[in-house]
């Protein structure tokens, strides 16, 4: 029953952020198609439940001949705004509204023992170790060795703190993180 009404709510809030938020999705997506000379969106396979791979869909923030984040990408990277998009990842039943954020190929999908239970929830647009890690770039730009730093602290912190969602996750636990997501500074 918890994985219906879950499914139930994430259909709701995703029709209703994408009611909203359209017209500005549509913008930047105008603007990005100008901007990174490009068009404009992003796909990517991620690791998604179960193992399997999915399609994720963000507004393209790098410039298609340079390959750097553009002006106007770093923007909506920082406010996260290039992810707008997964919403409808999250109406093709690919994600939900909260659990662990998708990642590329050799991380989640590597996972041994009880750590492997994280790959039994649908990657979220947000979740608590996103909230703590908003600013990874930025943390992983000042290491020496940013791949081993990501590798031995940042993901195995991650993985921990999917887990503990893994084991207490609940209606009322999502609409917790979704408010800590839209009022963290």
């Amino acid at each position: 029953m918890k994985v219906i009404v879950k499914r139930i709510f994430d259909i709701i809030f995703s029709l209703i952020a994408l009611l909203v938020f359209w017209p500005f999705i549509l913008i930047s997506w105008l603007i990005l198609m100008v901007d990174t000379n490009s068009n404009g969106l992003f796909f990517q396979k991620r690791v998604g439940q179960y193992g399997k791979l999915f399609t994720i869909y963000k507004l393209k923030t790098m410039h298609h001949e340079t390959g750097n984040v553009s002006k106007v990408g770093f923007f909506f990277r920082r406010y996260k705004l290039d992810e707008l998009p997964q919403f409808l990842n999250v109406l093709k039943g690919d994600m939900s509204i909260v659990g662990p954020r998708p990642d590329v190929e050799g991380y989640y999908d590597t996972l041994e023992g009880e750590a492997r239970k994280i790959l039994e929830l649908k990657p979220g647009i947000t979740s608590e170790a996103s909230i703590k890690y908003y600013n990874e770039e930025e943390i992983l730009e000042k290491q020496k060795n940013a791949l081993s730093y990501n590798d031995t602290v940042i993901f195995p912190d991650k993985v921990k703190m999917n887990l503990e969602y893994y084991y207490h996750q609940n209606l009322l636990l999502d609409i917790k993180i979704i408010i800590k997501t839209l009022f963290k500074g």
